[in-house]
């Protein structure tokens, strides 16, 4: 079965999760912040995601937004403890960061690629649709998507399989025609088991996780899609 549509997670496999830091930490003045700002991102991203995870096992839902502030403000907490304080000032600039965040490299290229062999493209995320449309603008990507899918829709962060089900709701094809992307293993291998074609994009080189399914294939980074898409 052809690959009728591309689905791409946003954070982390289109967007530079460690952009914001790395931008915010690079102004003058903030030399202190430049030192930490490897964990900074990290910590940052690492609540952001258990907060995703534990508020769906919990069944209650608040938006990415609010959990993207959340595991800010646990990320902060935790470098004052170690002796590096974030004012309210700092963690506000850093969430405005956030909504024009960078896209990786290879994105634009890939995106046109997609479109110039008449394939549909989108994005499946937990982020807001405000989130998304202001990352997509920022990016100069909004006119190479042809939808931004939300878990606003319904309710729920991923792994839920209705937040997979969105995308046979927006495009009408079965699953075996869309190959999903994502930069978490756990995501591209709960797709696989929706029945999505998968591709996890390892950037860092980590082992896969320990889950009843697995992504059918695996690269470090984006550049290679559109011929994927054309093969299987």
């Amino acid at each position: 079965m052809p690959i009728s549509v591309c689905v791409f997670d946003a954070y982390g496999t289109l967007f530079d999760v460690a952009a914001p830091a790395r931008r915010f930490a690079s102004e003058p003045g903030r030399e202190a912040l430049a030192e930490v700002r490897p964990r900074l991102a990290e910590l940052w991203r690492l609540k952001q995601l258990q907060y995703t995870w534990l508020r769906a096992a919990a069944g209650v839902h608040a938006d990415f937004e609010r959990v993207t502030r959340d595991g800010l403000d646990w990320a902060a907490a935790k470098l004052a403890q170690e002796g590096t304080p974030l004012a309210d000032a700092d963690r506000d600039a850093l969430m405005d960061i956030y909504f024009e965040i960078d896209a990786y490299p290879e994105v634009p290229d890939m995106l046109a690629g997609l479109k110039a062999d008449g394939r549909a493209t989108a994005i499946l995320s937990n982020g807001t649709p405000r989130m998304l449309r202001a990352a997509s603008a920022s990016a100069g990507i909004s006119d190479r998507l042809d939808a931004l899918l939300s878990v606003e829709s319904v309710g729920v962060f991923k792994p839920d399989p209705a937040v997979y089900d969105l995308v046979g709701r927006r495009f009408g094809v079965p699953a075996g025609e869309v190959l999903f992307v994502s930069s978490n293993p756990w995501d591209a291998a709960a797709a696989t088991g929706f029945g999505f074609r998968t591709l996890w994009v390892n950037r860092s080189g980590d082992p896969a996780d320990r889950l009843p399914w697995t992504p059918e294939r695996e690269a470090d980074d984006l550049s290679g899609v559109p011929a994927l898409a054309a093969d299987l």
